[in-house]
């Protein structure tokens, strides 16, 4: 990563792939778009590999929206390249569209159709014979939980069913990349677990699976890697795995939080003070490196202090997007 000024953060634009995954994924170089004086995307850098799912990760107003709509061939760039599964959505749409599942935020959605119509509808903008067309329909509706609701008109759905239609007709066509914004939103705790047994599942299968969401506690248990976005820039790229490697709070609850405190003031090891971070009972302290944190779990229970669990203080990517100089406003 590169850096012009420390609040205008760049990173380089991404390197070439030797393997040709740029073929079956997204590569974004040097994206910029603006909207009259509103620049909402400035030389934007992004790569989202096939088999894996990648967090898009930014404040409201970062770009991250405007990127979605521009991948999935609803807005062209005023410059840079975008590539979907080796296609450019402005000069190949017909070939980038059919690689893309595009899941917006809000369902568009005639609501007089019902949840069953709604996905044949789209299979057969696909060209999708209509026998195909059904059964695709019917095996999307169960894998989204939605069998008993196939044959009511779409207006009825809550929030919740709404998304998980939405996600249904994103599959329709067997997508190579799936685009989602914010597709948690509304759904509740089973469906958030159901969710990300899919996306898991599709990222398996080798699909490039980018994901843009708020709520960055699910998005640690269902990302590869992660690209930050502020200011309509790439401000930092990583791996999960890079990302819990410089984890450097930890939270530590015990049955005597007194007799913790005691022992770690004894040791050196002093409590961060952060009252927004953890409960009143349970100890937040910065470590350097994980394996710290594995020897000081260890000492403590040598001594006899009553440990119920020690874990990361916040998930690995609310650690780096917290510690992003440039979301410091």
């Amino acid at each position: 990563m590169t850096s012009s000024s420390p609040g205008d953060l760049a990173v380089d634009g991404p390197p070439p792939d030797p393997d040709g995954a740029d073929d079956l994924g997204v590569v974004v170089r040097g994206v910029r778009r603006t909207f009259d004086l509103v620049v909402a995307v400035d030389r934007m850098d992004l790569r989202v590999p096939p088999g894996q799912v990648t967090a898009l990760v930014g404040p409201n107003g970062s770009g991250k929206t405007t990127l979605m709509l521009m991948l999935a061939g609803l807005l062209a760039p005023d410059s840079g390249t975008i590539t979907v599964a080796g296609a450019d959505p402005v000069t190949r749409s017909s070939a980038a569209r059919a690689a893309v599942g595009w899941m917006p935020d809000v369902l568009g959605q005639w609501e007089t159709l019902t949840c069953r119509e709604v996905l044949t509808t789209f299979a057969d903008a696909y060209r999708i014979p209509a026998a195909q067309g059904r059964a695709r329909a019917a095996e999307l509706l169960d894998e989204v939980h939605l069998t008993e609701l196939a044959d009511s008109p779409a207006r009825v759905l809550s929030r919740g069913q709404k998304q998980r239609l939405g996600l249904a007709r994103a599959l329709v066509h067997d997508p190579q990349v799936l685009l989602l914004d914010e597709p948690a939103s509304g759904l509740d705790p089973r469906s958030r677990v159901d969710l990300r047994v899919l996306l898991r599942r599709l990222a398996a299968q080798g699909k490039a699976v980018l994901v843009s969401s708020h709520v960055l506690s699910e998005l640690d248990d269902l990302a590869d890697g992660a690209v930050f976005v502020s200011r309509g820039r790439t401000v930092d790229a990583r791996t999960v795995a890079e990302m819990t490697l410089s984890t450097r709070r930890w939270q530590l609850v015990a049955l005597d939080p007194d007799h913790l405190r005691t022992w770690l003031r004894d040791h050196g090891v002093a409590e961060v003070a952060d009252p927004a971070a953890v409960r009143p009972d349970h100890v937040l302290v910065e470590l350097p490196t994980p394996e710290a944190a594995a020897a000081l779990l260890r000492d403590l229970v040598r001594d006899g202090v009553p440990m119920v669990s020690q874990a990361p203080a916040s998930g690995a990517l609310e650690q780096v997007y917290l510690g992003l100089e440039s979301e410091r406003r």
